[in-house]
């Protein structure tokens, strides 16, 4: 009985399975889901250049530097770099007096555990640490910042435009010329949220951080616009998920030609050794 029924009921389950994708097939094609306010007005990140873009680029450690001085003046009150220990700031071209007064003057402090007397307390900074975290009592911990060039759809692009991106939500227009809250009344962003289209729901909790030129000002003398900053805070952040791109690009052309030596050497060897076999 066991052989008899055993394909008939992996029969009935083929048959269910195949009628169910059938059926949502036919639906999806029939009853399309209607658009939503995200999939037309969400907006793809600007197409922006970067000096490490092409498989020859490299960071710009001057640029990096400003980026840093937006992160730590701007960005660091908010969002921790957890990944990041201040004495990598010496690939930036910061010399270790310079990384030591950094890490000391840091607005968080490292903290500290007696496992003996069950105390906490904290200390300054040593070049050593890890940025240290930034916690919000009853708020929950804003976003680390270490990998978001990494976790994001276009990277260094994606930040720049979102950091330049919040505009009104009223009369807001896509592309195609279609106005936001008069196809979709209920998208009004909530109290307590900033619109910003770059953003993948449209809303966001952060607030715009760079309101203003030279609201940064840069030791080298760089015009600080709200877009430069936004430029140089994004290569700062690839740099924090990627500190070894350049090292990477500077070894995967050496491995490549190598490779391909070693293809043109293998493909004569085989030339060579089966001459006669044909």
């Amino acid at each position: 009985m066991v052989r008899l029924f055993g394909p008939l009921v992996g029969l009935f389950f083929a048959v269910a399975l195949l009628w169910s994708f059938g059926n949502g097939a036919y639906n999806a094609v029939t009853q399309p889901s209607p658009p939503t306010a995200e999939a037309l007005f969400h907006k793809h990140p600007k197409e922006v250049a970067f000096s490490f873009d092409s498989a020859f680029g490299t960071f710009d450690k001057a640029q990096l530097q400003r980026g840093f001085k937006v992160y730590q003046e701007v960005c660091s009150n908010c969002h921790s770099l957890k990944q990041v220990a201040f004495r990598d700031l010496t690939q930036l071209g910061y010399n270790e007096a310079e990384v030591k007064a950094i890490a000391k003057n840091w607005g968080n402090k490292a903290q500290t555990f007696d496992p003996k007397t069950g105390d906490r307390g904290d200390r300054p900074n040593l070049p050593s640490d890890h940025f240290p975290p930034v916690y919000y009592a009853g708020q929950g911990v804003p976003p680390d910042l270490s990998l978001v060039a990494k976790s994001r759809h276009g990277g260094a692009q994606y930040i720049h435009s979102l950091l330049t991106g919040y505009v009104d939500q009223a009369g807001y227009k896509n592309e195609a010329g279609q106005e936001l809250l008069k196809m979709f009344p209920d998208a009004k962003t909530p109290d307590g949220l900033y619109f910003n289209p770059y953003f993948a729901n449209l809303n966001l909790a952060m607030p715009a951080p760079l309101v203003s030129d030279g609201q940064v000002t840069y030791s080298d003398g760089k015009a600080a616009t709200v877009d430069q900053m936004a430029m140089d805070v994004s290569a700062f952040l690839t740099w924090t998920a990627e500190p070894k791109l350049d090292k990477r690009k500077q070894t995967g052309w050496p491995v490549l030609g190598f490779l391909l030596a070693a293809t043109v050497l293998a493909y004569l060897a085989k030339r060579n050794v089966w001459a006669d076999k044909h």
